[in-house]
């Protein structure tokens, strides 16, 4: 947990002051441990009042959390995985970071294609081929 935030890439750290953590007991195995020790942990990230991401971004990272975002338009990370606080929280960091790093890529624009000439052709080929095969098939007709 660094004090100056959670960083990341070269350019883009998130402040301390955006991010808020809270501990609560986890579900599943753990033994005796599991009644008594708070482990799991919910990193929330303020996704709507932050001012290190850029609109399209912001968007982007909306898309990619889906449930995880709370009413007030928080990003909300959960990790249980083990039975630690502190490396659940660290855990959530670096999912939080995954996230918003996925969210960082740009995706690439759709050329629109067209099909070729000879690809045409084939198609209505391939169509005319199967029709006939088909017709084939049928009842046989009575000539005569």
């Amino acid at each position: 947990m660094g004090e100056d935030g959670l960083r990341i890439d070269e350019v883009i750290v998130i402040p301390e002051s955006e991010l808020s953590w809270s501990a609560a007991r986890a579900s599943g195995p753990g033994g005796q441990n599991v009644n008594k020790v708070s482990s799991k942990v919910e990193l929330r990230f303020d996704l709507a009042g932050t001012r290190v991401l850029a609109a399209a971004v912001k968007a982007r990272l909306r898309a990619l959390a889906g449930k995880k975002l709370d009413r007030e338009g928080r990003l909300v990370v959960v990790s249980q995985a083990t039975r630690d606080q502190l490396r659940n929280l660290e855990d959530a960091r670096d999912k939080l970071a995954a996230l918003v790093r996925q969210a960082l890529e740009e995706p690439k624009a759709r050329k629109a294609t067209r099909p070729s000439k000879a690809a045409k052709l084939r198609r209505l080929d391939d169509k005319r081929r199967q029709r006939d095969k088909k017709r084939e098939r049928g009842r046989p007709t009575h000539e005569g």
